[in-house]
């Protein structure tokens, strides 16, 4: 049930664009009643009709709008769906029942360095993941001085990536999965990587983004992030959205549920 749903002023949709609507979005997960080891056994008994299966809503009735420019925070405990709602957004997911809409090119960075080979120096794992991510090569020449300088990897970046700390394959990561400005960016706990001063970079980095009119998508369990980048916000609790509003007034809502369940 939505608590604290905000309420749609009569000119605010016309004020700025709607990029990202989500209409009663619901995801349902089948899962076996029985523990099945493998696959065979699996179809057999699939094929005998005697898999039973119990159904697990991690999404139910998703109503959201998200605005050109804004960055939107998305809050919640582990389990609430908001990976779910990620992979949604990002088409990874097709929803069980309701609808998306999107209007510009959604950009995902759900995990710093996906696609990385550990025997690869820095350099050619840049080529290898901005390749991935769509990029030509010259595009990526043209990029790469602003990649190393963004990433602070010295000499290191001609060194095979199993010699770096996780902190630098991260660094590498976000700095070239942010090299190209994006229309939505879809950002997953990545802000919390790193130092303080690597963290202070990053969200400059978003802060130039959205003055851009680049859309940002946020999940973070950092409060102080979600406070000092987001003006909206929205909890996510089993699945279903709880609050959605200004941001301090989410964060309240969000911190006041977590004192009564720890009585």
């Amino acid at each position: 049930m939505n608590s604290l749903i905000e309420p749609e002023t009569p000119n605010r949709a016309a004020d700025r664009d709607v990029v990202l609507q989500l209409d009663d979005v619901s995801v349902r997960y089948r899962i076996p009643n029985e523990r099945i080891t493998t696959l065979k056994e699996f179809v057999i008994r699939f094929l005998q009709q005697r898999v039973h299966f119990q159904d697990f809503w991690a999404l139910q009735g998703i109503n959201l709008k998200i605005y050109r420019g804004e960055i939107f925070g998305i809050i919640g405990r582990n389990g609430a769906g908001k990976s779910t709602l990620l992979k949604v957004v990002s088409r990874v997911l097709t929803p069980t029942d309701g609808r998306i809409r999107i209007k510009s090119r959604v950009s995902p960075l759900l995990e710093l360095g996906a696609g990385f080979h550990p025997e690869l120096t820095g350099r050619e794992n840049v080529f290898l993941n901005a390749t991935l991510l769509g990029h030509r090569r010259r595009e990526i020449e043209l990029k790469m001085d602003e990649i190393l300088a963004f990433a602070e990897i010295g000499s290191f970046i001609d060194a095979p990536l199993r010699t770096y700390s996780s902190g630098m394959v991260a660094r590498l990561g976000f700095a070239v999965a942010t090299a190209w400005e994006p229309e939505i960016l879809i950002l997953d706990e990545v802000l919390s990587v790193g130092d303080e001063v690597f963290r202070a970079k990053c969200q400059a980095r978003m802060q130039a983004f959205r003055d851009n009119g680049t859309t940002i998508l946020l999940v973070t369990h950092d409060m102080i992030t979600v406070n000092s980048m987001c003006a909206r916000a929205a909890w996510l609790e089993q699945g279903t959205l709880q609050t959605i509003g200004e941001v301090k007034d989410v964060i309240k809502a969000y911190q006041a549920s977590n004192v009564e369940d720890s009585r």
